[in-house]
């Protein structure tokens, strides 16, 4: 029988998961793997409830950037005097079949960014996955940043490089 499985003396099969181990990741190696990633989760509150929406982004500087639009995750616009409004942001890779990836959470401070320069270049760089023009952008400073990796047991870890933007 492989690992895959294991059959019983009367000879039915019962699936069982192969030999897995979670390994915990440190800050950088986890803001790697979300750069190799264009689309996350954005946890905020609405109306004193939790709310969650799929975003693309970027990663610079360390930042998490997310293209906002009309109407979409306007409570995230902190008042001018306020360091950003408090948020968590997801991004994952995790193989549908042999369940092997990775997850990352980060908890940050979310601000419009208000720089227009900035905000066109990241137009540029954010491809929308739906038809609605850019309102905006956020910048997602990362305060903490957890993350593990699902491997095979026995695998050596991967040296993550990050594809894409940076």
């Amino acid at each position: 029988m492989d690992q895959d499985g294991t059959q019983y003396a009367d000879g039915r099969l019962r699936e069982t998961t192969p030999a897995r181990r979670m390994r915990e990741l440190d800050r950088t190696e986890a803001l790697l793997l979300v750069a190799t990633v264009s689309l996350g989760r954005i946890v905020f509150t609405q109306h004193a409830l939790p709310a969650v929406r799929p975003v693309n982004h970027l990663i610079e500087d360390g930042d998490i950037i997310i293209r906002i639009h009309d109407g979409a995750l306007a409570s995230l616009v902190a008042p001018a005097d306020v360091p950003g409004v408090v948020v968590a942001y997801e991004a994952d890779a995790i193989d549908p079949e042999t369940h092997l990836g990775w997850s990352v959470v980060v908890t940050g401070y979310a601000s419009l960014v208000t720089d227009a320069g900035e905000v066109d270049r990241y137009a540029e760089l954010l491809r929308p996955w739906v038809a609605q023009p850019m309102a905006g952008a956020l910048r997602i400073r990362p305060d903490l940043v957890t993350g593990f990796r699902v491997e095979a047991q026995g695998m050596r870890p991967e040296s993550v490089a990050p594809r894409g933007r940076s």
